[in-house]
């Protein structure tokens, strides 16, 4: 069993209370600071490209979510702790390069049981132009539906998903996104409303 991580770090006269927790429904490993009781930041990253690692545990998710959550205490440690969460706007994979996707539409209705998403692929805030991204579309106990496409000079990329199976079955479906580009990637899990 994964537990979080709790630490509280004194900074000049503030005390910030670091706290670091896996959230294994959306295989994110998140960190959010607190200041008196107040939420100033929060910080994940994804394990979604490390499940297909046949030696993959829950042992690793923990030692992953240990070494982030020590990560973000030396950073409030070091005073950085505002700069760092205006740098780190984007969920990136844990363990991985830079390569980040937003979701720019995520609350767009659905027409005739499709859904396009629009996607941004970038690194370190900077579009990645011809990152190739690719969609696994997958029902429970159902066969993956997969779509690609290539990001654009703005690092935009549409995606074209068919719902009308999820409709069918009655359950919501749950799309893992990957972008790659050169060595880099990023995988991402979203859960879709049917």
């Amino acid at each position: 069993m994964i537990f979080g991580f709790n630490t509280d770090v004194k900074h000049e006269n503030t005390v910030y209370h670091v706290q670091s927790e896996a959230r294994k429904a959306d295989l994110l490993l998140q960190t959010m600071v607190f200041v008196q009781g107040h939420c100033i930041g929060k910080y994940g990253s994804s394990y979604a490209e490390q499940l297909s690692d046949p030696g993959f545990s829950e042992e690793h998710i923990h030692e992953l979510l240990k070494k982030q959550h020590r990560e973000i205490v030396d950073v409030v440690k070091a005073g950085s702790v505002d700069q760092f969460f205006r740098e780190q706007t984007e969920i990136r994979d844990a363990e991985g390069e830079s390569l980040a996707l937003t979701w720019l539409n995520s609350d767009e209705p659905l027409v005739e049981r499709k859904l396009t998403m629009r996607i941004l692929v970038s690194e370190a805030g900077i579009a990645v132009d011809g990152a190739l991204v690719t969609s696994r579309l997958q029902y429970p106990a159902g066969v993956p539906i997969h779509s690609q496409a290539v990001s654009e000079g703005d690092g935009r990329v549409e995606l074209e998903l068919d719902l009308a199976r999820a409709e069918r079955i009655g359950q919501d479906p749950v799309v893992f996104v990957r972008a790659t580009h050169g060595e880099r990637s990023v995988t991402r899990k979203y859960r879709l409303k049917a």
